[in-house]
């Protein structure tokens, strides 16, 4: 018997809307034979998983396009990501944004034939054979790299794909789909790889979520931070100074300098000490870290009078080098070191883009050394700062524990106690979070923090890192209560991140229009006519020593483009300025959003805009 008849002889409703079937906890096409014994789940196609089969069996179709349409193109790998799919080709020119429409067509066809995906089983040779058959080395060399004994392979009419499934049942389900972009990508993210053309797509359980999502990326590429950050004066990147260096102009400073006296300030009150490192350290400090080890392809190098230095990525060894300074006891635990430090990462030119991925950025990195009995409490502080923090900005957050990657140092029982010390710390304080199996730090397991902003997005910003192992490495010790040295923890943590990828982020979350306390100009002052420049400059006078971030434009231009051009600023507040203003020396504010507040005086205003930053 078949899952799917199995399912429908248990009377599951909405059968057509299921995709696949969990049996005894694992993923399985409906297909798959059954005993009496097993355990089933339908899995709906608007569950994650259903819509990662949907949007996984919908890439299968357009490669069945694509090889249709473009005899000869060589086919490699097409994975369902968040929100829809991609498949990567080998062809013998890149492929175009106007090749879509055909291939989306195509599509159209084979959807319409409602073609079954069908699964069996090989030999690796057997595939092996099969794919050098049809000249798709690409999939030779998956299949010598996978090392087992067996694959399985689908098919759906003309196209056979090596692939692990599940897939729908047939073409016929897929119901609102698009094709969505072109862009190159080396093979197996290696760079002396070929380059192959990746079509993305995106795919919906029905037409309206497709709309939808749709009108979500439409808006979004009206908050792309690359567009509105030069548009609002903050920040611009010039191919003089290099790729992946952002230049900030003087209102993006302005916001940076909003939000890092804000995070010095947020962190003082929570016991931390300020401190700063060098940005050149010797390389054979970044070898006793593990840094030139696991780290060095990040990394830039330099030699000073024949001495090799390393140019930081990471804050982590001068905080470790304070705390080494000097004796240190149980009563001076825990340690909380606090910089906002700058480092040098090298990432390929491929990947930077505007503030999200830069090569030199700004951090809000913090180390708290501590006790393994003070390790929970901390862990929590880190949780409740990291909570208190977001909801400022007005952000939602999802937890993840990224545990052991194949790549790391230390003992399997520190990574046991770091890990546990994590979880433990969240599920006291009754969080809710998913496992990242194999995406921690080289050196400890990490909490991810995932901000959805506005739009539902995800972000990855804050991380709170447990490390048993650096202070080995260092020969950290504190004097306990028995005497003897003992071993410290150390928590290496960020709650903003990058400051530059958060700006970014903000930017996006806000369309631009900060809130009044962030706006690096809270209020600019709009003149009428010139008679009235004279009360505006006292105004201006009079706001500036109030601490108020202002702007004017006394231009003897008409009011309405001043205004048009205020609101396109995304400025909080216009201050219009016209006679009867200058007659009782007042001003009427007038919202970005095009509402008008009541004439009032100027100390009146003052008094609005700070109540409204507090």
């Amino acid at each position: 018997m078949s899952a799917y008849d199995a399912l429908a002889k248990l009377g599951v409703k909405g059968l057509d809307r299921v995709v696949a079937v969990k049996i005894n906890g694992e993923l399985a096409d409906l297909t798959t034979a059954i005993d009496s014994q097993a355990e089933l789940e339908p899995v709906y196609v608007n569950s994650t998983e259903g819509l990662q089969t949907l949007r996984h069996s919908t890439s299968h179709v357009m490669a069945m396009a694509v090889k249709d349409l473009f005899p000869g193109v060589k086919v490699t790998i097409g994975p369902a990501v968040e929100d829809g799919f991609y498949y990567d080709f080998d062809y013998e020119r890149p492929f175009k944004e106007e090749d879509l429409p055909k291939i989306q067509e195509k599509m159209v066809e084979i959807i319409k034939k409602n073609i079954p995906f069908a699964c069996t089983e090989m030999t690796s040779q057997e595939a092996i054979d099969f794919f050098q058959g049809l000249g798709e080395e690409y999939k030779v060399e998956l299949i010598n790299d996978l090392g087992a004994e067996k694959v399985s392979m689908y098919t759906q009419g003309s196209f056979t794909d090596l692939c692990r499934g599940p897939h729908i049942p047939s073409t016929g389900m897929i119901k609102a789909f698009a094709l969505t972009k072109v862009a190159g990508a080396y093979w197996r993210g290696d760079e002396k790889r070929p380059m192959l053309s990746r079509i993305y797509g995106i795919a919906f359980e029905n037409k309206k979520e497709l709309r939808q999502h749709i009108k979500k990326v439409e808006e979004a590429k009206k908050r792309n931070h690359a567009k509105l950050g030069p548009q609002l004066g903050l920040f611009n990147t010039y191919d003089e100074i290099g790729s992946g260096m952002i230049v900030w102009h003087p209102k993006g400073a302005m916001l940076r300098h909003i939000l890092e006296t804000f995070e010095i300030r947020e962190h003082l009150k929570r016991g931390y000490e300020l401190v700063k490192g060098p940005s050149l350290l010797k390389t054979e400090l970044w070898n006793k870290s593990g840094h030139f080890e696991h780290y060095r392809e990040h990394m830039y190098f330099t030699e000073i009078d024949e001495q090799s230095y390393g140019i930081k990525p990471m804050n982590c060894l001068a905080h470790m080098l304070i705390y080494r300074s000097k004796i240190r006891s149980y009563r001076d635990l825990p340690k909380r070191y606090f910089e906002l430090g700058t480092v040098h990462r090298h990432e390929r030119s491929g990947v930077l883009h505007g503030l999200l991925r830069v090569r030199e950025f700004t951090q809000d990195d913090a180390h708290i050394i501590c006790t393994p009995q003070q390790l929970n409490d901390e862990i929590k502080g880190v949780l409740d700062f990291v909570r208190d923090i977001m909801g400022i900005f007005e952000f939602d957050y999802e937890l993840e524990v990224s545990t052991r990657p194949e790549k790391s140092i230390g003992t399997d029982e520190d990574w046991d106690m770091a890990t546990n010390a994590l979880r433990n710390a969240m599920e006291d304080s009754h969080l809710q979070y998913d496992i990242n199996e194999g995406d921690g730090a080289f050196y400890g397991p990490k909490i991810d923090v995932k901000l959805k902003d506005a739009l539902g997005r995800r972000w990855q910003c804050s991380t709170i890192q447990c490390d048993f192992t650096l202070p080995e490495r260092f020969d950290l010790v504190y004097i306990d209560k028995d005497g003897k040295k003992h071993r410290p923890v150390m928590i290496h943590r960020v709650i903003l991140g990058a400051i530059e990828r958060f700006v970014g982020i903000l930017i996006e979350h806000y369309a631009g229009a900060f809130p009044t306390w962030l706006a690096p100009v809270q209020a600019v002052i709009l003149t009428v006519t010139d008679r009235n420049i004279p009360h505006g400059e006292e105004v201006l006078r009079t706001l500036k020593e109030a601490n108020i971030r202002v702007d004017a434009d006394f231009r003897n231009e008409k009011l309405g483009l001043k205004v048009r051009e205020s609101q396109l600023q995304k400025i909080p507040y216009m201050l219009i300025l016209g006679d009867k203003e200058c007659d009782i020396k007042g001003v009427t504010p007038r919202l970005r959003d095009g509402q008008n507040l009541p004439l009032m005086n100027t100390k009146e205003f003052i008094d609005l805009i700070s109540q409204e930053s507090k």
